[in-house]
Protein backbone atom coordinates (compact mmCIF):
# COMPACT_ATOMS: atom_id res chain seq x y z
CA UNK A 1 0.00 0.00 0.00
CA UNK A 2 1.40 3.35 -1.07
CA UNK A 3 2.12 5.45 1.65
CA UNK A 4 0.50 9.05 2.95
CA UNK A 5 4.01 10.76 0.81
CA UNK A 6 3.07 8.81 -2.38
CA UNK A 7 -0.73 9.58 -2.03
CA UNK A 8 -0.49 13.03 -1.75
CA UNK A 9 2.18 13.65 -4.62
CA UNK A 10 -0.43 10.80 -6.88
CA UNK A 11 -3.36 13.38 -5.50
CA UNK A 12 -1.21 16.92 -6.48
CA UNK A 13 -0.52 15.33 -9.80
CA UNK A 14 -4.26 15.04 -10.78
CA UNK A 15 -5.53 18.17 -9.41
CA UNK A 16 -4.60 20.02 -12.90
CA UNK A 17 -5.50 17.48 -15.51
CA UNK A 18 -4.94 19.79 -18.16
CA UNK A 19 -1.41 20.72 -17.00
CA UNK A 20 -0.13 17.12 -16.38
CA UNK A 21 -1.70 15.63 -19.74
CA UNK A 22 0.11 18.34 -21.72
CA UNK A 23 3.51 17.42 -19.89
CA UNK A 24 2.77 13.48 -20.52
CA UNK A 25 2.10 14.03 -24.03
CA UNK A 26 5.41 16.37 -24.51
CA UNK A 27 7.29 13.96 -22.85
CA UNK A 28 6.20 10.81 -24.64
CA UNK A 29 6.26 12.93 -28.03
CA UNK A 30 10.25 13.74 -27.45
CA UNK A 31 10.62 9.89 -25.95
CA UNK A 32 9.27 8.97 -29.39
CA UNK A 33 11.01 10.59 -31.08
CA UNK A 34 14.16 10.05 -29.81
CA UNK A 35 13.44 6.14 -29.74
CA UNK A 36 13.12 6.27 -33.61
CA UNK A 37 16.22 8.05 -34.02
CA UNK A 38 17.93 5.50 -31.53
CA UNK A 39 16.22 2.48 -33.02
CA UNK A 40 17.66 3.65 -36.89
CA UNK A 41 21.07 4.76 -35.33
CA UNK A 42 21.58 1.46 -33.92
CA UNK A 43 20.24 -0.36 -37.22
CA UNK A 44 22.49 1.75 -39.39
CA UNK A 45 25.62 0.73 -37.02
CA UNK A 46 24.29 -3.14 -37.74
CA UNK A 47 23.88 -2.37 -41.61
CA UNK A 48 27.45 -0.62 -41.60
CA UNK A 49 29.25 -3.73 -39.32
CA UNK A 50 27.19 -6.53 -41.61
CA UNK A 51 28.37 -4.69 -45.15
CA UNK A 52 31.76 -4.57 -43.29
CA UNK A 53 32.31 -7.89 -42.89
CA UNK A 54 30.66 -9.43 -45.49
CA UNK A 55 32.34 -7.13 -47.93
CA UNK A 56 36.10 -8.31 -47.02
CA UNK A 57 36.96 -6.93 -44.07
CA UNK A 58 35.30 -9.58 -41.60
CA UNK A 59 34.23 -8.67 -38.10
CA UNK A 60 37.48 -9.95 -36.99
CA UNK A 61 40.63 -10.21 -38.81
CA UNK A 62 44.25 -12.19 -37.51
CA UNK A 63 47.20 -9.84 -39.17
CA UNK A 64 50.54 -10.16 -38.27
CA UNK A 65 51.52 -7.38 -35.54
CA UNK A 66 52.23 -3.51 -37.19
CA UNK A 67 49.60 -4.32 -39.70
CA UNK A 68 48.16 -1.59 -38.90
CA UNK A 69 51.04 0.75 -39.50
CA UNK A 70 52.11 -0.58 -42.60
CA UNK A 71 49.17 -2.08 -43.91
CA UNK A 72 51.45 -4.34 -46.48
CA UNK A 73 49.72 -6.89 -48.13
CA UNK A 74 53.31 -8.48 -48.22
CA UNK A 75 52.96 -8.78 -44.76
CA UNK A 76 52.05 -12.34 -43.17
CA UNK A 77 51.46 -13.79 -40.30
CA UNK A 78 53.86 -15.71 -38.28
CA UNK A 79 51.76 -19.48 -38.51
CA UNK A 80 48.47 -19.29 -40.50
CA UNK A 81 47.77 -22.58 -39.28
CA UNK A 82 47.34 -22.36 -36.14
CA UNK A 83 45.71 -19.16 -36.42
CA UNK A 84 43.30 -20.59 -38.68
CA UNK A 85 42.59 -23.20 -36.04
CA UNK A 86 42.43 -21.06 -33.06
CA UNK A 87 39.77 -19.09 -35.16
CA UNK A 88 38.00 -21.53 -36.04
CA UNK A 89 37.67 -22.82 -32.58
CA UNK A 90 36.36 -19.14 -31.14
CA UNK A 91 32.24 -19.34 -29.87
CA UNK A 92 29.88 -18.35 -32.59
CA UNK A 93 32.20 -17.87 -35.42
CA UNK A 94 29.94 -18.51 -38.75
CA UNK A 95 32.80 -18.77 -41.17
CA UNK A 96 36.36 -18.59 -40.97
CA UNK A 97 39.10 -18.72 -44.13
CA UNK A 98 42.47 -17.85 -45.22
CA UNK A 99 42.97 -15.05 -48.30
CA UNK A 100 46.43 -14.48 -49.51
CA UNK A 101 46.57 -10.05 -51.22
CA UNK A 102 49.24 -9.46 -53.69
CA UNK A 103 49.70 -6.26 -56.06
CA UNK A 104 49.92 -7.67 -59.36
CA UNK A 105 49.71 -6.33 -62.86
CA UNK A 106 47.44 -7.99 -65.35
CA UNK A 107 47.98 -8.04 -69.15
CA UNK A 108 46.24 -8.92 -72.01
CA UNK A 109 47.76 -7.84 -75.24
CA UNK A 110 48.39 -4.34 -75.37
CA UNK A 111 45.96 -3.36 -72.20
CA UNK A 112 47.51 -3.59 -68.79
CA UNK A 113 45.78 -2.92 -64.91
CA UNK A 114 47.60 -3.04 -61.91
CA UNK A 115 44.85 -4.42 -59.09
CA UNK A 116 45.28 -6.43 -55.67
CA UNK A 117 45.33 -9.66 -56.36
CA UNK A 118 43.30 -11.83 -53.43
CA UNK A 119 43.65 -15.62 -53.43
CA UNK A 120 40.60 -17.82 -51.83
CA UNK A 121 39.35 -20.27 -50.45
CA UNK A 122 36.47 -21.24 -53.03
CA UNK A 123 34.02 -23.39 -50.71
CA UNK A 124 34.23 -20.29 -48.46
CA UNK A 125 34.21 -17.22 -49.75
CA UNK A 126 30.70 -17.14 -50.96
CA UNK A 127 29.65 -17.52 -47.68
CA UNK A 128 31.85 -14.37 -46.80
CA UNK A 129 31.88 -12.00 -49.14
CA UNK A 130 28.60 -10.91 -50.76
CA UNK A 131 30.09 -9.51 -53.93
CA UNK A 132 31.11 -12.62 -55.67
CA UNK A 133 26.98 -13.67 -55.33
CA UNK A 134 26.51 -11.18 -58.29
CA UNK A 135 28.52 -12.81 -60.95
CA UNK A 136 27.43 -11.10 -64.16
CA UNK A 137 28.95 -13.65 -66.45
CA UNK A 138 30.33 -17.40 -66.08
CA UNK A 139 30.97 -18.26 -62.51
CA UNK A 140 32.58 -18.39 -59.28
CA UNK A 141 35.79 -20.40 -58.22
CA UNK A 142 35.56 -23.79 -57.87
CA UNK A 143 37.90 -25.72 -55.28
CA UNK A 144 40.28 -27.94 -56.80
CA UNK A 145 40.40 -25.36 -59.99
CA UNK A 146 43.30 -24.09 -60.06
CA UNK A 147 44.69 -21.62 -62.78
CA UNK A 148 41.25 -19.54 -62.60
CA UNK A 149 40.21 -16.11 -62.17
CA UNK A 150 37.48 -13.93 -61.00
CA UNK A 151 37.20 -10.30 -61.99
CA UNK A 152 35.00 -7.38 -61.37
CA UNK A 153 33.72 -5.53 -64.67
CA UNK A 154 35.47 -2.40 -64.65
CA UNK A 155 38.85 -4.52 -65.10
CA UNK A 156 37.53 -6.85 -67.24
CA UNK A 157 36.06 -3.26 -69.41
CA UNK A 158 39.92 -2.23 -69.14
CA UNK A 159 41.57 -5.21 -70.35
CA UNK A 160 38.76 -5.99 -72.38
CA UNK A 161 38.63 -9.62 -71.89
CA UNK A 162 35.62 -11.83 -71.84
CA UNK A 163 34.77 -15.34 -70.05
CA UNK A 164 37.44 -18.27 -71.22
CA UNK A 165 39.95 -15.25 -71.62
CA UNK A 166 43.73 -16.00 -70.20
CA UNK A 167 45.43 -12.73 -68.87
CA UNK A 168 49.30 -13.09 -67.73
CA UNK A 169 49.67 -11.93 -63.95
CA UNK A 170 52.83 -10.72 -63.22
CA UNK A 171 53.94 -10.23 -59.41
CA UNK A 172 56.93 -9.40 -57.20
CA UNK A 173 58.16 -13.22 -56.07
CA UNK A 174 59.53 -14.54 -52.98
CA UNK A 175 63.53 -13.33 -53.09
CA UNK A 176 62.55 -10.18 -55.39
CA UNK A 177 62.18 -11.82 -58.82
CA UNK A 178 59.54 -11.46 -60.90
CA UNK A 179 57.47 -14.28 -61.51
CA UNK A 180 53.82 -14.85 -63.78
CA UNK A 181 51.54 -17.39 -64.45
CA UNK A 182 48.58 -17.31 -67.10
CA UNK A 183 44.98 -17.27 -65.36
CA UNK A 184 41.46 -18.06 -67.28
CA UNK A 185 38.94 -15.77 -66.83
CA UNK A 186 35.91 -17.82 -65.67
CA UNK A 187 33.53 -15.89 -63.91
CA UNK A 188 33.30 -11.63 -64.02
CA UNK A 189 31.10 -10.12 -61.25
CA UNK A 190 29.46 -6.63 -61.42
CA UNK A 191 28.03 -5.10 -58.51
CA UNK A 192 27.22 -2.10 -60.00
CA UNK A 193 29.95 0.32 -58.27
CA UNK A 194 32.95 0.80 -60.68
CA UNK A 195 35.05 1.19 -57.69
CA UNK A 196 33.62 -2.24 -56.05
CA UNK A 197 34.20 -3.99 -59.32
CA UNK A 198 37.84 -2.21 -60.15
CA UNK A 199 38.90 -3.93 -57.15
CA UNK A 200 37.72 -7.79 -57.43
CA UNK A 201 40.44 -10.19 -58.66
CA UNK A 202 39.98 -13.49 -56.90
CA UNK A 203 41.74 -16.45 -57.66
CA UNK A 204 42.58 -19.65 -55.72
CA UNK A 205 44.53 -19.72 -52.75
CA UNK A 206 46.88 -21.57 -54.10
CA UNK A 207 47.55 -19.76 -57.00
CA UNK A 208 48.72 -16.36 -54.98
CA UNK A 209 51.01 -18.68 -52.72
CA UNK A 210 52.61 -19.89 -55.87
CA UNK A 211 52.59 -16.42 -57.51
CA UNK A 212 54.50 -14.68 -54.32
CA UNK A 213 55.61 -17.40 -52.10
CA UNK A 214 53.70 -16.24 -49.33
CA UNK A 215 50.93 -17.43 -47.21
CA UNK A 216 47.40 -16.16 -46.57
CA UNK A 217 45.71 -14.66 -43.32
CA UNK A 218 42.59 -15.51 -41.52
CA UNK A 219 39.31 -12.98 -41.79
CA UNK A 220 36.20 -14.69 -39.00
CA UNK A 221 32.65 -13.49 -39.69
CA UNK A 222 30.85 -13.82 -36.42
CA UNK A 223 27.04 -14.53 -35.74
CA UNK A 224 26.82 -11.69 -33.43
CA UNK A 225 28.90 -8.47 -34.69
CA UNK A 226 28.23 -7.19 -31.48
CA UNK A 227 30.56 -9.85 -30.23
CA UNK A 228 33.49 -8.51 -32.17
CA UNK A 229 34.88 -7.34 -29.17
CA UNK A 230 34.75 -10.06 -26.88
CA UNK A 231 35.85 -12.27 -29.75
CA UNK A 232 39.22 -10.51 -30.51
CA UNK A 233 40.09 -10.47 -27.12
CA UNK A 234 39.07 -14.19 -26.49
CA UNK A 235 41.46 -14.59 -30.12
CA UNK A 236 44.27 -12.52 -28.93
CA UNK A 237 44.64 -14.91 -25.95
CA UNK A 238 45.24 -17.54 -28.21
CA UNK A 239 47.04 -16.25 -31.38
CA UNK A 240 50.97 -17.10 -31.77
CA UNK A 241 54.01 -14.42 -31.04
CA UNK A 242 53.98 -11.98 -33.63
CA UNK A 243 50.38 -11.68 -34.89
CA UNK A 244 47.53 -9.66 -33.11
CA UNK A 245 43.72 -9.86 -33.76
CA UNK A 246 41.89 -6.61 -34.97
CA UNK A 247 38.08 -5.98 -35.19
CA UNK A 248 36.86 -4.69 -38.40
CA UNK A 249 36.64 -1.18 -37.01
CA UNK A 250 39.93 -1.01 -36.80
CA UNK A 251 40.54 -2.55 -40.40
CA UNK A 252 38.36 0.15 -41.76
CA UNK A 253 39.06 2.74 -39.64
CA UNK A 254 37.26 5.85 -41.78
CA UNK A 255 33.59 3.20 -41.84
CA UNK A 256 34.31 3.09 -37.70
CA UNK A 257 34.75 6.98 -37.79
CA UNK A 258 31.79 7.84 -40.24
CA UNK A 259 29.44 5.59 -37.84
CA UNK A 260 30.64 7.24 -34.52
CA UNK A 261 29.84 10.89 -36.38
CA UNK A 262 26.30 9.67 -37.67
CA UNK A 263 25.69 8.30 -34.07
CA UNK A 264 26.79 11.53 -32.36
CA UNK A 265 24.55 13.62 -34.89
CA UNK A 266 21.82 11.64 -33.85
CA UNK A 267 21.94 11.97 -29.97
CA UNK A 268 22.80 15.72 -30.61
CA UNK A 269 19.63 15.97 -32.47
CA UNK A 270 17.31 14.16 -29.49
CA UNK A 271 19.20 15.45 -27.10
CA UNK A 272 18.13 18.92 -28.43
CA UNK A 273 14.00 17.46 -28.66
CA UNK A 274 14.65 15.96 -25.09
CA UNK A 275 15.75 19.90 -24.10
CA UNK A 276 12.96 21.37 -25.23
CA UNK A 277 10.74 19.21 -23.89
CA UNK A 278 12.54 19.29 -20.56
CA UNK A 279 12.09 23.20 -20.84
CA UNK A 280 8.56 22.62 -21.22
CA UNK A 281 7.73 20.40 -18.15
CA UNK A 282 10.11 22.46 -16.29
CA UNK A 283 8.60 25.50 -16.99
CA UNK A 284 4.66 23.55 -16.06
CA UNK A 285 6.54 22.37 -12.83
CA UNK A 286 7.48 25.84 -11.97
CA UNK A 287 4.20 27.20 -12.89
CA UNK A 288 2.79 24.41 -10.36
CA UNK A 289 4.74 25.06 -7.94
CA UNK A 290 4.37 28.87 -8.18
CA UNK A 291 0.61 28.28 -7.78
CA UNK A 292 0.71 26.03 -4.25
CA UNK A 293 3.40 27.98 -2.23
CA UNK A 294 1.29 29.14 0.34
CA UNK A 295 0.56 25.10 0.41
CA UNK A 296 3.88 24.33 0.84
CA UNK A 297 4.31 27.19 3.59
CA UNK A 298 1.53 25.70 5.65
CA UNK A 299 2.94 22.15 5.26
CA UNK A 300 6.10 23.79 6.30
CA UNK A 301 4.61 25.40 8.87
CA UNK A 302 2.96 22.25 9.95
CA UNK A 303 6.42 20.39 10.28
CA UNK A 304 7.29 19.02 6.76
CA UNK A 305 10.99 19.55 6.37
CA UNK A 306 12.49 21.18 3.11
CA UNK A 307 14.06 17.53 2.18
CA UNK A 308 10.76 15.72 2.51
CA UNK A 309 9.10 18.58 0.75
CA UNK A 310 11.51 18.29 -2.35
CA UNK A 311 11.31 14.34 -2.40
CA UNK A 312 7.26 15.09 -2.90
CA UNK A 313 7.74 17.21 -5.94
CA UNK A 314 10.23 14.61 -7.15
CA UNK A 315 7.76 11.46 -6.28
CA UNK A 316 5.11 13.99 -8.58
CA UNK A 317 8.22 14.59 -11.76
CA UNK A 318 8.49 10.47 -11.28
CA UNK A 319 4.69 9.97 -11.28
CA UNK A 320 4.44 12.20 -14.75
CA UNK A 321 7.55 10.20 -15.97
CA UNK A 322 6.35 7.25 -15.53
CA UNK A 323 3.08 8.56 -17.45
CA UNK A 324 5.70 10.19 -20.38
CA UNK A 325 7.45 6.82 -20.55
CA UNK A 326 4.45 5.15 -21.30
CA UNK A 327 2.96 7.40 -23.81
CA UNK A 328 6.69 7.46 -25.52
CA UNK A 329 6.24 3.91 -26.01
CA UNK A 330 2.50 3.90 -27.20
CA UNK A 331 3.81 6.41 -29.88
CA UNK A 332 6.98 5.27 -30.66
CA UNK A 333 6.66 1.69 -31.06
CA UNK A 334 4.41 1.54 -33.43
CA UNK A 335 7.08 3.15 -35.82
CA UNK A 336 9.97 1.19 -34.78
CA UNK A 337 8.50 -2.01 -35.40
CA UNK A 338 7.40 -0.73 -38.57
CA UNK A 339 11.44 0.36 -39.62
CA UNK A 340 12.35 -2.58 -37.78
CA UNK A 341 10.85 -5.21 -40.67
CA UNK A 342 9.90 -2.88 -43.65
CA UNK A 343 13.10 -0.75 -43.26
CA UNK A 344 13.49 2.99 -44.87
CA UNK A 345 14.43 2.52 -48.28
CA UNK A 346 16.50 5.43 -49.74
CA UNK A 347 16.63 3.91 -53.08
CA UNK A 348 15.15 6.98 -54.98
CA UNK A 349 17.57 8.97 -53.66
CA UNK A 350 21.09 7.02 -53.70
CA UNK A 351 20.14 3.74 -56.32
CA UNK A 352 20.16 0.73 -55.78
CA UNK A 353 23.00 0.76 -53.68
CA UNK A 354 25.69 2.71 -53.23
CA UNK A 355 29.73 2.65 -52.55
CA UNK A 356 31.54 3.84 -49.18
CA UNK A 357 35.22 3.39 -48.38
CA UNK A 358 35.45 0.30 -50.91
CA UNK A 359 31.56 -1.00 -49.04
CA UNK A 360 28.80 -1.35 -51.28
CA UNK A 361 25.83 -0.43 -48.82
CA UNK A 362 22.26 -1.51 -49.07
CA UNK A 363 19.63 1.41 -49.57
CA UNK A 364 17.22 0.13 -47.19
CA UNK A 365 18.00 0.80 -43.58
CA UNK A 366 16.40 -1.57 -41.15
CA UNK A 367 15.64 -0.43 -37.13
CA UNK A 368 16.72 -2.13 -34.24
CA UNK A 369 13.89 -3.39 -32.15
CA UNK A 370 14.70 -5.32 -28.92
CA UNK A 371 14.97 -5.72 -25.28
CA UNK A 372 16.65 -2.33 -24.58
CA UNK A 373 13.75 -0.52 -26.21
CA UNK A 374 11.68 -0.12 -22.45
CA UNK A 375 15.04 0.48 -20.54
CA UNK A 376 15.76 2.84 -23.18
CA UNK A 377 12.31 5.44 -23.05
CA UNK A 378 12.67 4.70 -18.84
CA UNK A 379 15.32 6.49 -18.47
CA UNK A 380 14.76 9.67 -20.91
CA UNK A 381 11.60 10.30 -19.69
CA UNK A 382 12.29 9.91 -15.84
CA UNK A 383 15.64 11.01 -16.70
CA UNK A 384 14.26 13.99 -18.38
CA UNK A 385 11.08 14.51 -15.87
CA UNK A 386 13.57 14.64 -12.73
CA UNK A 387 15.68 17.07 -14.51
CA UNK A 388 13.32 19.42 -15.27
CA UNK A 389 11.87 19.34 -11.69
CA UNK A 390 15.67 19.91 -10.10
CA UNK A 391 15.01 23.79 -10.07
CA UNK A 392 11.49 23.98 -9.25
CA UNK A 393 12.34 21.52 -5.70
CA UNK A 394 15.37 23.90 -5.43
CA UNK A 395 12.67 26.92 -5.01
CA UNK A 396 10.66 25.45 -3.01
CA UNK A 397 13.94 24.67 -0.40
CA UNK A 398 14.66 27.97 -0.64
CA UNK A 399 10.75 29.84 -0.11
CA UNK A 400 10.53 31.19 3.02
CA UNK A 401 7.39 30.12 5.01
CA UNK A 402 6.24 33.12 6.58
CA UNK A 403 7.34 35.37 3.35
CA UNK A 404 4.88 32.96 0.95
CA UNK A 405 2.12 33.10 3.37
CA UNK A 406 2.40 37.03 3.39
CA UNK A 407 2.54 37.13 -0.45
CA UNK A 408 -0.48 34.72 -0.80
CA UNK A 409 -2.56 36.79 1.61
Amino acid sequence: MAGPSTRYALRSVGRNVRRTALSVIGIGIGCALALVMESVNRGTEELVARMGAYGGAGHVRVVPRGWTQRRDPRLRLADTQASLAAAAGLPGVEAVTVRARAQVLLAMGTHVVAVEMVGVDPAQEPRLLRFVRQVQQGRYLQPGADGAMVIGRAIADRLQAEVDDEILATAVGQGGAIESVMLRVVGIVATGSEEIDAGICHVPLADVERLTGLAGAVTLVLHDWTAADAARALLAARLTSGDEALTWGEIVPEVRGHVAQDRATSRFVSGVILLIVLLGVASAQLAAVLERRREFAVLAALGMGTARMVRLLLAEALAVGLAGAAAGLALGLPVVWRIAGKGLDFSKYMGSSYSFQGLIMDPVVYGDLGTWVVPYVLLVAVGATLIATSYPAFFVARTDPAVALRVAQ
